[in-house]
């Protein structure tokens, strides 16, 4: 009996393999979207922020329509160190009003309402499906295996691989390594419920309105750092942390997590807060270098898979929908050519090179190797800084010049004045 094939598969069904699906089916195009949980978002986590480009360029109505929680109009960068700290806080009315900026969101509903758009264009969505190789035909993918027998064999002209930063995928078909532990970090996050009116009233938040803080000084000067995000009914908290840099730790994932809920600053926000939900994460952080050979003939790869993330801005979500909808016209273009070929697929990198994603991972390139090498940014600067505010705001008779002259001293025994201007200069370097 002839199998049953399909145009294309994409296997997972987080924001770059839904976003394949969604534009291929659009397009006309036999979906398969293949999810290993029991429904999508059920296996993915990201901190929970949502902007509103490329989102609009795929669903331009979707502010209306998708579980969104709360308008971000608030977004605040946190410097602690063990007993103190810094929050700088830039707030814009226009982010809270249309056309909108950013959103908080929950993935286990986003992803959910996301794939369901991909359903009513044609695409079948099958969950708990575990795709363990990839079927070929000489060189060329012809399609996924999910288990063992001919009946669990799917076939199609393309493969999308949105399997993740641990993309099996990616690794079968010979286009990068397993990731090492100073290419990935972990992430780990929970979900608190609140009240809306604490929450509001906690962050001074009107109805619907939500802030983003990001945390530094939270991972014992490892490469990392915690986020908080505020939702309709419930608090997003975590810490990322290089793999690498855990593993040197000799700590488990959730005592940093604890760690980060019990600092003083950190734990009045969160008071009340009851756990709902825990979950862990790995996330690509090699960065521009890090970035694989993204396709071959029948296959492409999107998302964490392809380890297209910017962390630095929190751009994973960004990076993955947009190269989904990149790699979803590719695969238009081979459907309409009838080449699936390493030739045609080559189309991909071209339009990735183009485009913001891969103009923004180029300028910050050098990024992952100056966080990775400078224990000074995570936890000796974090704590100068708030040494710094705590001298400069203690009213005890003492001269502002002498004060001034006891923080340069400091500054120099425990960083160094060329290790500063070396980093300064570096920073702008890099941001420039």
């Amino acid at each position: 009996m002839e199998k049953e094939k399909f145009d294309a598969i994409v296997v997972g069904a987080g924001p770059s393999g839904t976003t394949a699906a969604l534009i291929m089916a659009r397009a006309g195009l036999s979906v398969a979207l293949l999810e290993r949980g029991d429904y999508p978002g059920a296996k993915n986590m990201y901190g929970g922020a949502i902007y509103r480009w490329p989102v609009e360029l795929i669903v331009p109505d979707f502010v209306e329509k998708a579980p969104i929680e709360r308008r971000i109009f608030d977004h605040r960068l946190m410097i602690l160190s063990k007993s103190s700290g810094l929050t700088l806080s830039f707030k814009d009315l226009g982010f809270a009003q249309p056309p909108y900026n950013a959103f908080t969101a929950l993935r286990a509903k986003f992803d959910r309402w996301y794939a369901s758009l991909a359903e009513e264009a044609g695409a079948l969505l099958l969950t708990s499906v575990n795709v363990t190789d990839l079927i070929w035909d000489g060189k060329k993918v012809v399609g996924v295996r999910a288990g063992k027998g001919s009946e669990n064999e799917i076939y199609s002209n393309i493969v999308i691989a949105a399997d993740g930063a641990n993309s099996k995928l990616a690794i079968q078909a010979g286009l990068r390594q397993p990731l090492s532990p100073k290419e990935v970090a972990l992430g780990v996050k929970e979900i608190l419920e609140l009240d809306n009116k604490i929450i509001e009233s906690r962050f001074n938040l009107s109805k619907n309105e939500g802030v983003s803080i990001q945390v530094l000084g939270v991972t014992h000067g490892m490469m990392g750092g915690g986020f908080i995000y505020t939702n309709q009914n419930s608090l997003s908290l975590g810490v990322v942390i290089l793999l690498e840099h855990l593993i040197r730790l000799k700590m488990r994932p959730y005592e940093l997590l604890d760690e980060f809920k019990s600092h003083p600053i950190v734990k009045p926000l969160i008071e009340g807060g009851e756990p709902k939900e825990y979950s862990a994460h790995l996330v690509p952080e090699a960065g521009y270098y890090g970035i694989p050979k993204l396709y071959t003939d029948g296959l492409m790869l999107v998302g964490d898979a392809a380890s297209l993330t910017s962390s630095i801005y929190q751009e994973g979500v960004n990076m993955a929908i947009a190269s989904g909808l990149y790699a979803g016209k590719t695969a238009i273009k081979a459907k309409k050519l009838g080449d699936y070929s390493s030739k045609t697929l080559s189309n991909y990198e071209n339009l990735l090179k183009s485009s913001y994603v891969m103009k923004e991972l180029y300028q910050l390139r050098e990024l992952p190797k100056m966080f990775m090498n400078n224990p000074r940014l995570f936890g000796l600067y974090p704590d100068m800084i708030n040494y710094a505010m705590r001298e400069f705001l203690t009213m005890d008779g003492e001269l502002k010049r002498v004060k001034r002259q006891r923080i340069m001293r400091k500054i120099g025994e425990r960083v160094g004045f060329l290790n500063l201007l070396l980093d300064l200069i570096k920073a702008r370097k890099l941001l420039s």
